[in-house]
């Protein structure tokens, strides 16, 4: 075979090999999606073969040198070693997690509402009748609260317990609201509606509380640093936990046990990346939030920092990287 025609013959086949290598390197996510059309060992092999052809028929130096190329290429992705397993999780939390978070913005925004508006509206209900407090705290819980916020306290938040002590117990709290609402799922989705708007109200009435009483500041120079990444970390344990409940009530054209799957499969890796963000919170709230004697402009400029950060994460991360389906 002349080498017009055999290079006529082949080239697409090439360019496609080549550009999916290529692709490989800037956008392994997309490249690997690719994949599925592509048959990657399949491509290989042949232009493995094409190279040698090439060779023994003595076709030209330009031909010959491209394949080589493109075998290269080939073998450096085939035999390179996997990436390690810090990479993949970091990849996951700057990226993935994100992007997944928005693919799932309707829960997340039925979430947030079930959140906050019960925080909001019991906030203001507090500042209208104080005395409704009493109605939600027992009397021992709304002296512990007087006591942790109390503006003489040197550090705010708590009434004890070294940094380190409470880094663990916030860790355990934050975790195991998160995983409460995110299980509750289970439950056709009710039961994380309840966790939600239960979260909101109890939110919404130490913090009416405690402004009603006059220990409004140090409660908000104590939550604004780390809420960015805990609110946020509940609202999307609660969106993962309605996808799953909500799977069960209108699998759609899926069967409900595969539709079952997918959306066990689509929480949980929320879940992880809001226990992820949890884990954050709770470095944040034991370390940063309980100092007292910062001003209030470091406060409230770093905890706008980290909401502002939190935002910009969850609306952007990913948003440059073609992702497999």
């Amino acid at each position: 075979m002349k080498q017009e025609q055999f290079v006529a013959l082949h080239a697409e086949e090439w360019d496609a090999l080549q550009f999916w290598l290529a692709q490989l390197d800037r956008k392994p996510q997309a490249a690997m999606r690719a994949e599925r059309a592509l048959d990657f060992p399949q491509a290989y092999r042949r232009v493995c073969h094409h190279l040698s052809l090439a060779q023994a028929r003595g076709y030209s130096r330009e031909v010959t040198d491209r394949l080589q190329q493109i075998v290269q290429m080939g073998h450096r992705q085939l035999y390179r070693p996997p990436a390690p397993r810090w990479h993949k999780v970091a990849v996951f939390l700057l990226a993935d997690f994100p992007r997944l978070v928005r693919q799932q913005w309707r829960y997340m925004l039925v979430a947030a509402l079930l959140l906050y508006v019960p925080t909001v509206v019991t906030y203001i209900v507090l500042q209208w009748k104080p005395a409704l407090a009493h109605s939600l705290f027992t009397t021992r819980q709304l002296a512990q609260f007087d006591q942790m916020y109390d503006p003489a306290n040197s550090h705010i938040g708590r009434s004890s317990g070294t940094d380190l002590q409470m880094f663990g117990f916030y860790i355990m709290n934050n975790v195991s609201i998160a995983f409460r609402t995110f299980a509750s799922g289970l439950l056709f989705g009710v039961g994380a509606i309840y966790v939600l708007a239960a979260n909101g109200v109890i939110i919404g009435g130490v913090a009416g509380h405690l402004n009603a009483i006059g220990y409004g500041a140090p409660f908000w120079r104590f939550v604004v640093g780390h809420s960015g990444f805990e609110l946020t970390a509940i609202v999307i344990a609660g969106g993962a936990g309605l996808q799953f409940g909500l799977s069960l009530l209108a699998p759609g054209r899926l069967r409900r046990e595969v539709a079952l799957r997918h959306a066990a499969w689509t929480g949980a890796r929320l879940a992880m990346g809001a226990f992820a963000m949890l884990v954050a919170a709770a470095f944040i709230e034991a370390y940063w939030s309980s100092i007292a004697a910062l001003p209030d402009i470091v406060k409230y400029s770093t905890g706008g920092g980290i909401w502002l950060l939190v935002l910009w994460w969850l609306i952007r991360g990913g948003a440059g990287r073609s992702h497999a389906a």
